[in-house]
């Protein structure tokens, strides 16, 4: 993990990865309560908040576009790691970020913090996403 637009995509994993655990409270007490916890990663967390506040803003069109891509499956049975991977993605896949720079990252984030079949999982549902929006 060396470039800092991968650093900001990684805390912001885990701030919402850290918000949703909690039962999805208001951002700003996440982000609270990792500065409390991890207090040498301030700037790295403050950075990737608004990140991370773009995705809980709109997560539930995102959600729902996430789930229009992947076929036969209940939000419910994707893992959470994977959700907020998708979630990611798929708001990035909506800025200038080059859409196969927004699908390295995620394969690479899942290949990171899930493993087995969820680097194939996050490719093949983000891919569907690009060609199906046109960015790719």
């Amino acid at each position: 993990m060396g470039r800092a637009p991968q650093k900001r995509r990684v805390r912001a994993l885990q701030i919402l990865h850290a918000w949703e655990l909690q039962d999805r409270p208001v951002l700003e007490t996440t982000v609270r309560s990792m500065l409390v916890a991890l207090p040498r990663c301030r700037a790295a967390i403050e950075e990737a908040e608004p990140l991370a506040a773009a995705v809980v803003a709109d997560v539930d069109g995102l959600d729902r576009s996430i789930m229009a891509w992947v076929d036969h499956w209940r939000f419910e049975r994707l893992g959470l790691v994977e959700r907020n991977i998708l979630r990611l993605a798929t708001f990035e896949l909506h800025t200038d970020v080059p859409p196969k720079v927004v699908i390295t990252e995620a394969v690479e984030l899942a290949h990171w913090f899930v493993g087995g079949t969820a680097p194939g999982f996050v490719n093949g549902v983000l891919d569907r996403a690009a060609h199906e929006s046109g960015r790719l």
